[in-house]
């Protein structure tokens, strides 16, 4: 089995190929520094992934020079929220690290979801 590394020296980063177009999205937002779709599995009526556009594999490979990157993820989110109409009744924002975190795509991403009452356990 690869490690999420050797995945993206291989090219085969499927979040790295939406930034770049060659794989299909429904784009929400884009700046220079960010990139946020729609998640294709859904879990709430509001899922949009923001990623960075540089590789991470997940918030352990965010080092001290690159702390900004969490900033331009915040900032999305409260762009996003906005444009989208959750600002005002609340959303969730997600990072999954790991294995036991159920992470599966091994690009450092935010989950921002709402649009509807989540639940109150973040566990199970």
């Amino acid at each position: 089995m690869q490690s999420p590394t050797d995945t993206f020296k291989n090219k085969e980063c499927i979040f790295c190929k939406v930034i770049a177009g060659t794989l299909p999205s429904e784009k929400v937002y884009e700046n220079e520094d960010v990139f946020a779709f729609r998640d294709i599995s859904p879990q709430a009526p509001v899922h949009v992934l923001i990623v960075p556009k540089k590789h991470m594999v997940d918030v352990l490979d965010v080092s001290g020079d690159d702390g900004v990157v969490f900033q331009n993820l915040f900032r999305a989110a409260q762009q996003i929220a906005a444009k989208l109409g959750i600002a005002g009744s609340g959303f969730r924002t997600v990072f999954n690290s790991g294995d036991h975190a159920c992470q599966t795509m091994y690009h450092l991403h935010l989950h921002l979801l709402g649009g509807t009452q989540m639940g109150g356990s973040l566990v199970g």
